[in-house]
Formats: C-alpha cells, sequence, structure tokens
C-alpha cells in the first residue's frame, strides 16, 4: 500500500482525516503570508478567520478543478447533507466577521 493510501484510509463520517489535518495545518502556516498579501488590499484577516475558511475554501478550490470529492459533492447534493451546508456557512459567517477594512 502506498503510504498516502495508507494515511487517506482513516476517516470520520467518509471524510479522510489526514486531509483536514494536512489542510488545517497548511493554512494556519500560510496565513501570515495570507494575510500580508490582503493587507496591500487594505484588508486585515487575522489566523482564525483563515481558519474559519479552510472548509470553505476547500470546497470552492475542488469546485474549480473538477475534483468532486465527498465533501464537495455532498455540499452540491441539493437533497441532502443540510448538516454540512448549515456548517459551511456558519464558518463562512465566522470569518467574514472578523475580517476588517482598513481605512486611510
Amino acid at each position: 500500500m502506498i503510504p498516502i493510501e495508507f494515511l487517506r484510509q482513516f476517516r470520520i463520517l467518509n471524510y479522510a482525516v489526514f486531509d483536514f489535518v494536512v489542510a488545517f495545518l497548511g493554512i494556519y502556516l500560510l496565513a501570515p503570508i495570507l494575510s500580508k498579501i490582503f493587507l496591500k488590499f487594505r484588508l486585515d484577516i487575522p489566523r482564525i478567520t483563515w481558519m474559519y475558511f479552510v472548509l470553505p475554501l476547500g470546497i470552492i478550490s475542488h469546485l474549480l478543478c473538477g475534483d468532486m470529492t465527498p465533501m464537495t459533492r455532498n455540499f452540491f447534493d441539493p437533497s441532502g447533507h443540510y448538516l454540512l451546508k448549515i456548517f459551511i456557512l456558519i464558518l463562512l459567517f465566522l470569518g467574514i466577521r472578523k475580517i476588517k477594512i482598513i481605512k486611510k
């Protein structure tokens, strides 16, 4: 078995734990750089906001790439998975709430 397949075999509710850990760790490490980039656009985005945006950004990026992961598929399923949809919308609300526009 390939090592990445071994790591991805551990799942919670059909979602790979390894994917979540890598996504959150990656954003945690990239958050200071991303915040500096957005400061040039006069947006103050704290690290916690980037952590809230991990799953919504993941769904958007997988949709744009055409890679229909289980979470992306479930989010766009019109006949169910309402808890996931509510959870993602709550994460978006919590993230947007902490963004500040810097005035000159």
